[in-house]
């Protein structure tokens, strides 16, 4: 099922990724591999290879809001910025949230949604 809207939730560990329209909603999480290296830099790896399972989970899918900490926000955003620029341009809008519930993203994604389509001049397909 392809669906026009997702909300991401993400931070250093996981990610929570709902796509949805006015009746269906289809939820995926992904979740950070550990690499238990010496080298140096090898968390930032890690990061990077997570962030880019994230940006691979988004392709296809038409406007994107992403939530979580302004943290882990700002280094998805420069990640995706510098390495996805094809993904970063399907991304709407960053919210700042704390752990809401799978039902208070969707819910908040919405009405996002609806006031982003009005503004931008697009039908909302949902």
């Amino acid at each position: 099922m392809s669906l026009f809207h997702a909300v991401v939730w993400v931070d250093h560990q996981k990610a929570q990724i709902l796509q949805f329209d006015a009746e269906h909603v289809q939820a995926q999480k992904i979740k950070a591999h550990t690499h238990h290296t010496a080298q140096h830099g090898s968390g930032v790896r890690t990061s990077h290879e997570f962030f880019g399972e994230v940006c691979d989970a988004l392709a296809g899918i038409t406007e994107v809001l992403v939530t979580g900490s302004r943290t882990n926000l700002a280094d998805f955003k420069h990640y995706a910025d510098k390495h996805r620029p094809a993904t970063a341009k399907q991304i709407v809008g960053y919210e700042t949230v704390d752990h809401p519930s799978d039902a208070q993203l969707v819910a908040l994604a919405r009405k996002y949604f609806l006031k982003y389509d009005r503004m931008a001049g697009t039908p909302t397909p949902m």
